[in-house]
């Protein structure tokens, strides 16, 4: 801590800047950017950019008041190419700050940034923080509330490190600003702390034109250091003669030459700014015409793949004969169809080529090249740019080498959307500077990949967006997982549309196009055998109470369920009879209904048989309807009541498989399954009274086994879909009810019984609405759905900014980021109860999400099903097991 002088500290703020930026310079950042503080932080932002030959930016931060109270901060809005709010929840929900408020509040205040933002920037771009080291810059702290908004939002954009740079602060401030920066450097903490501006000799208010021209003076002497040393000439590369312009920075340790794509030249604005970015990195550039101006007038010369390639290579001999260029590590650069130029010219290059870039590229055209290319590869693609996304997955199957491919949220094919340009820049640099780095003479680069750097960035690069999820290539996304034998699709609630839509959709693919003959979902063996009958059109057996008739009445009656079994009665209609695909469930509560499956089933091959299991059903008689009223009688009068008469009924099922089989051996799997189900039914309710994790495992493995001889009696080469909650398909060792509770699960189960041949796949959403209730038996509500914890996986998800995304979490895909995930985060677990005020300690706990899925499928907002009535209308088709 600093004594209090009685002299100032600091001349004036540039003073302050100039002392800053030197302490700065000593710590060997790599990749600074600076973030200005308006006003006040500007003057000395200036100096430490200009000491760090570092970019300048502002960073604008506009507190949310609390209502009724505008003094009173409940959160901030803070800017960036995504902005980002902050948001005090005690004082939210002390204050009354809802939802509702918090949109307006931030809406009104990030209409005041853009306007200060135009104000000060004018049509100056924003510099991306993502991988970069973001230095946040005032004249002082004194709460340091808007410092600590501006470093949380930073390091939500992806910066790689995030600092605080500071003239003068008092030491309490500067202790909380340490839990939010990975450094805070200030120059003083002086005591008593009586305000920023008696540290100064000239601590002026600036005025709005000072700003500005101090910004624009910043800019200049930047935008002047970078070009000031760099080479550019206008060369000719023989045989022909193509035209190229050359650019070689004085302290060059990589050169990359261009491609251009079909229609464009070596003056492609796009290709020449990252060119510049580039150079600014000391890469040397040569975007060169790849055919003549007459070639280029011929269109089939322009989609020449071969031709075009021997013309780069053509281009890197020439190199090779400049003596200033000829032992600089090279890479290509390719867009469009020159990608697949560069690709092919790399495959015949070999080791010469150190790396290789595409940007909305077409690497499939290289063909059979692909395989043949030795050189670290990025592919670069628009996130909507669909058709481009799925061609480049292909051809990146392909390359065999190291090999990379980066999605760029919400960019087209030409990347003109605001941002989009700068983050192809961003990872180009990235990649060229890590794969064409040179150790001679050169100290180590620590290079901050853009697509590597945090968690967010890293699932932000790996997430693959999704059409609509009605589109066909919607479920074409998923054919990676096809080859499992079995295919677990979870939910994060049990009323959420998009969740079953999305599941149908995948599952009608992987019937149609996989063999997939099963659908297992968490709903009972006697209710799901219904829709069974249906949609493999059995006869009718009438079912009293219909089926899914008990709470949770909506979880299957719902118009998303209804239309897939629909479909699949359809598709079941033009298929022969042994090979209809079933509609199984997994579930074991509706005990009642079981009991009733076998008795007909009795009645009609054993009569005698049916009357003695009546005679055995009747311990359970007084508890048929309230199931859970057993396992209270079981505890007080004896813990296993009904449990040999039950069990007895089973064992002569199996004993006398052999005779029952002649009549119908579909039929005595059902009458067996339900017959399982009792004695599980009734060993859960007795568990309910001894401990949660006994009850929950006996009802997981139930779930399991009658998956497992759903698909022994289908046969060996059967494969099965299961629909069940995230908290039952999610590898329950990886979460906190496995580590903490001892609790398993059927995904768990699945993957001990049939390893690789199982494939996990979550599902998620931030916010939305859902249909639940309030308790347990309690009417249907659609319920608001609250927006996702900041410390939850929901909220690295919702941050990534695209509306639907995949991320493939399997082992070698991307596994920087499975490293990132596999930290314990919370995750959400809504079920068909949802209580949002006491919703941390309901329906959050924590997880390790990329070893508890192999893919997690995110939709960042959600609606709420549409439920289905319980009572067949007069009239209507009764046949139907839904009843409409």
């Amino acid at each position: 801590m600093t004594a209090a002088l009685d002299t100032p500290l600091f001349v004036d703020r540039a003073d302050a800047g100039r002392r800053l930026a030197a302490r700065l310079a000593a710590l060997g950042l790599q990749r600074p950017v600076v973030y200005a503080l308006p006003r006040g932080g500007v003057p000395v932002a200036a100096e430490i950019a200009k000491g760090l030959s570092a970019p300048i930016d502002l960073i604008l931060v506009r507190k949310l008041g609390a209502p009724g109270n505008a003094e009173l901060a409940v959160g901030a809005v803070v800017d960036g190419e995504e902005a980002q709010t902050v948001i005090n929840e005690d004082v939210a929900r002390m204050t009354g700050a809802d939802a509702a408020f918090l949109r307006n509040a931030q809406r009104r205040e990030l209409d005041e940034i853009e306007r200060r933002r135009a104000l000060y920037l004018g049509d100056h771009p924003r510099t991306s923080p993502v991988g970069r080291t973001a230095i946040v810059v005032d004249d002082g702290l004194a709460t340091g509330a808007t410092a600590k908004a501006a470093l949380r939002a930073l390091r939500r954009q992806g910066a790689a490190r995030v600092i605080l740079a500071i003239p003068v602060a008092p030491s309490d401030t500067l202790e909380a600003m340490r839990a939010e920066a990975d450094d805070v450097v200030c120059l003083a903490t002086p005591y008593p702390f009586l305000g920023v501006g008696r540290f100064y000799d000239d601590f002026h208010q600036l005025t709005d034109d000072e700003t500005v021209v101090l910004l624009r003076q910043a800019w200049e002497t930047t935008r002047s250091r970078r070009t000031a040393n760099i080479a550019r000439r206008e060369v000719r590369v023989p045989p022909i003669g193509l035209l190229g312009d050359l650019q070689v920075p004085d302290t060059a340790h990589g050169i990359v030459v261009f491609a251009h794509g079909s229609g464009s030249s070596r003056l492609s604005p796009r290709n020449r700014a990252v060119a510049d970015a580039l150079n600014a990195l000391g890469l040397a550039t040569l975007l060169l015409d790849l055919l003549g101006e007459a070639e280029a007038a011929d269109r089939r010369k322009v989609f020449d793949i071969d031709l075009l390639a021997e013309r780069l290579v053509q281009a890197t001999t020439w190199i090779v004969d400049q003596p200033d260029l000829v032992d600089l590590p090279l890479g290509l650069f390719g867009a469009s169809t020159g990608a697949a130029a560069a690709l092919v010219a790399a495959a015949k290059l070999g080791d010469r080529v150190r790396a290789v870039v595409s940007r909305g590229g077409r690497p499939d055209l290289a063909g059979a090249a692909l395989a043949r290319v030795t050189a670290p590869t990025l592919l670069i693609v628009g996130g909507a740019d669909h058709q481009v996304i799925e061609l480049n997955r292909q051809a990146l199957s392909r390359l065999p080498g190291d090999k990379a491919l980066r999605i760029v949220p919400g960019a087209g094919h030409l990347f003109e959307e605001p941002g989009t340009l700068e983050q192809v820049m961003r990872l180009a640099g990235d990649w060229f500077e890590d794969k064409l780095h040179v150790s001679s003479g050169r100290a180590p680069a620590v290079v901050a990949h853009s697509v590597a750097v945090t968690p967010q960035a890293r699932l932000a690069a790996a997430a693959e967006p999704l059409p609509d999820i009605d589109d066909p290539a919607f479920a074409v996304a998923f054919d990676r997982y096809a080859d499992a034998r079995v295919v677990l699709i979870g939910e994060a609630s049990h009323g959420t549309s998009e969740f079953y839509r999305a599941r149908a959709a995948i599952t009608r693919r992987l019937i149609e196009r996989h063999g997939f003959g099963v659908v297992a979902v968490e709903a009972d063996w006697p209710d799901a055998a219904a829709v069974d009958r249906h949609v493999r059109l059995k006869p009718h057996r009438e079912m009293t109470p219909p089926p899914f008739s008990r709470f949770p009445t909506w979880m299957w009656r719902n118009t998303d369920v209804e239309a897939f079994t629909r479909w699949l009665r359809t598709h079941n209609m033009r298929r022969p009879v042994d090979d209809r695909v079933a509609f199984h469930g997994l579930d074991l509560y509706n005990m009642r209904a079981s009991m009733a499956e076998v008795l007909t089933y009795l009645d009609g091959v054993d009569p005698l048989a049916a009357a003695e299991a009546r005679d055995r059903y009747a311990c359970m008689a007084p508890w048929s309807n309230a199931p859970a009223g057993y396992g209270r009688a079981a505890l007080s009068q004896g813990y296993a009541i009904c449990e040999r008469q039950v069990v007895s009924i089973l064992v002569d099922l199996v004993r006398k498989t052999a005779d029952y089989a002649a009549e119908d051996g579909e039929s005595l799997f059902d009458a067996t399954q339900n017959a399982r189900l009792v004695v599980d039914a009734e060993r859960y309710y007795r568990a309910m009274y001894y401990g949660a994790h006994e009850s929950w495992n006996l009802r997981d493995r139930h779930m399991f086994e009658t998956l497992d001889r759903v698909l022994k009696m289908r046969g060996p080469g059967a494969k099965a879909v299961v629909w069940a909650h995230n908290s039952h398909i999610g590898d329950a060792r990886y979460t906190e009810m496995g580590a903490a509770r001892g609790e398993l699960n059927i995904g768990q189960l699945c993957r001990e019984r049939f390893g690789s041949d199982a494939a996990l796949i979550g599902l998620g959403t931030h916010s939305g609405t859902v249909m639940a209730a309030s308790d347990w038996d309690a009417a249907a509500e659609v319920k608001a759905v609250r927006p996702s914890r900041p410390d939850s996986f929901e909220a690295l998800c919702h941050e990534v900014g695209v509306e639907r995304f995949l991320v493939d979490l399997r082992a070698g895909r991307h596994d920087a980021l499975r490293a990132d995930l596999r930290e314990p985060r919370l995750e959400r677990y809504i079920g068909v109860v949802y209580r949002p005020d006491s919703e941390r300690l309901s329906h959050y706990a924590h997880a390790s999400l990329s070893e508890q899925y192999d893919a997690f499928v995110w939709f960042d907002e959600t609606r709420a099903v549409t439920a289905l009535p319980t009572r067949v209308r007069a009239g209507e088709d009764e046949t139907y097991p839904f009843g409409l």
